[in-house]
């Protein structure tokens, strides 16, 4: 079996048409999914990109893995030491190693292990193709790589290969002919001035008045070098150049996708070959006063798009869209078991290949999103009734000035302008009780004995925001907030 998976960095479903985008972003990804299986509701279990890829991986929510931090002891995998073997959990278990098993070449192409330190990254991947520039690639960097690769393997018949593309990611870096198509296009119509002007008075890392930071000042040539990069969003126009950049990159990586498609078909093996789309986490685009970055176990953050294209398996699903809840990792237990492998009894992941066989959408009662990286935050994705429930329990707040507690209803409030749990107290109090059973469940079954978000907290809190608050109250209180300033201040004893 043939397998591609297309890995967009930060790609937001809501941002491609197949999922009902208004501007034209993504006509190569819409093709595929109009062949394939739309999954409306797949989450990354920890985020954002080290954690998210380690538990795709390996299998393992990072809980378990020990990774939901991007420094710190919560940014490497647990040490085994003295029970492990010869050859490591990791190296006798991970999503490669299962591929490998099965019978599969396994490839990547992807700067991703370099950016993060992220060695485990690389395992069981019998090629690695290093762009080398630690995520500031563009597509067509990216492409001619796997392209390459695909001309040189792509007729054995049995491979996978993992193609990562990081064009949606700030800073955005597209040709400026491709952010000049978007001029004449309304933005997405839940954003509004008075959104706007309601975050310029907020407060946190990437908030309104600090896009790039914890500061507007960008570094020396950063301007130059990133003309389309909006340091603060304080008119409509600085927020059109932020869904313009990062829609552009959306499009970009999508255009190179389709050389990349056009490949497989020049050497007649496209309709052979399984396809996977999908990312390692979304963005907030102004979702919680966030702009451009990924710093919450929230909708915008944690949800990903996931477009399945199997030959033999999706055929008689072609078009066709689900909706049941699924961790991201249960995909790669899927994956594991579509091409005749075994998923290991150590996975958090679980297969819904049977599923797919018999043609019928079913999904997890709910999931548990992770965030400690920029925040420590989990939240319980689930359903009641017509209800489509997220509620967010935040451990540190990144400097944002968040409640301990947050709830939304999805249905009706996809961007989380709407907080509602102190109207829905029964329904926090159930998200409290699925989080602590899940709580429990996971360190019954954890190799080591401490919660690695307990970990990041008594390290200070999350890598991105250790040691930023004195300078930033001082910013604050500078930029007439010294509310905020005050409450923040307060909050974490400063």
């Amino acid at each position: 079996m043939r397998v591609l998976y297309v890995d967009v960095d930060c790609l937001r479903p809501d941002h491609l048409g197949c999922f009902g985008y208004h501007r034209s972003t993504s006509p190569a990804i819409d093709e595929i999914a109009r062949d394939g299986l739309r999954l409306n509701n797949v989450y990354v279990s920890d985020a954002p990109c080290l954690p998210s890829r380690t538990a795709l991986f390996s299998g393992r929510l990072g809980v378990h893995t020990g990774v939901i931090n991007h420094g710190g002891a919560a940014a490497d995998p647990f040490i085994e030491g003295y029970s492990r073997g010869f050859s490591s959990m990791l190296g006798r278990t991970s999503w490669m190693r299962c591929l490998r098993n099965a019978g599969l070449r396994t490839a990547t192409v992807s700067p991703f292990g370099e950016r993060h330190s992220a060695w485990h990254f690389y395992a069981n991947f019998n090629d690695v193709v290093n762009t080398g520039r630690r995520g500031l690639e563009r597509a067509d960097e990216i492409a001619p790589a796997a392209i390459d690769w695909l001309r040189r393997n792509g007729g054995d018949p049995h491979w996978f290969l993992h193609i990562n593309m990081w064009d949606p990611h700030t800073p955005y870096r597209s040709p400026a002919a491709v952010v000049e198509g978007f001029s004449g296009s309304a933005l997405p119509d839940w954003y509004s001035e008075k959104i706007r002007a309601a975050h310029w008075q907020g407060c946190g890392p990437h908030s309104a008045r600090e896009v790039i930071g914890f500061d507007d000042r960008p570094p020396a040539d950063y301007t130059a070098a990133y003309p389309l990069q909006p340091t603060s969003i304080g008119s409509m126009k600085d927020a059109r150049r932020m869904f313009d950049g990062y829609d552009a990159g959306v499009m970009y990586a999508d255009r190179h996708l389709s050389d990349i498609v056009a490949v497989l078909r020049d050497l007649g093996i496209y309709d052979d070959v399984a396809i996977l789309v999908s990312s390692d986490h979304g963005e907030n685009l102004g979702e919680l006063n966030i702009y451009g970055d990924h710093h919450t176990a929230d909708e915008a953050t944690c949800h990903v798009p996931l477009i399945l294209r199997w030959p033999g398996i999706t055929d008689d699903l072609a078009g066709s869209v689900w909706s049941g809840i699924h961790y991201q990792v249960d995909v790669a237990a899927t994956i594991v078991e579509l091409v005749g492998g075994s998923v290991p009894s150590n996975w958090d992941g679980q297969s819904f290949s049977p599923s797919l066989r018999r043609g019928d959408d079913t999904g997890r009662p709910y999931v548990v999103l992770s965030q400690g990286a920029w925040t420590c935050q989990r939240s319980i994705r689930f359903r009641q009734g017509d209800r489509e429930w997220l509620c967010i329990r935040t451990y540190h707040d990144g400097y944002h000035g968040f409640p301990n507690l947050m709830l939304f209803d999805l249905a009706t409030d996809p961007h989380e302008q709407t907080d509602l749990a102190d109207q829905h107290s029964t329904v926090v109090a159930r998200a409290l009780a699925l989080l602590d059973d899940w709580h429990g469940e996971m360190m019954r079954s954890a190799t080591h004995p401490i919660d690695p978000m307990w970990t990041v907290l008594g390290e200070g809190g999350p890598k991105h925001t250790r040691g930023q608050l004195p300078a930033y109250l001082e910013r604050l209180r500078t930029t007439d907030r010294q509310q905020w300033a005050e409450h923040l201040a307060v909050r974490h004893n400063a």
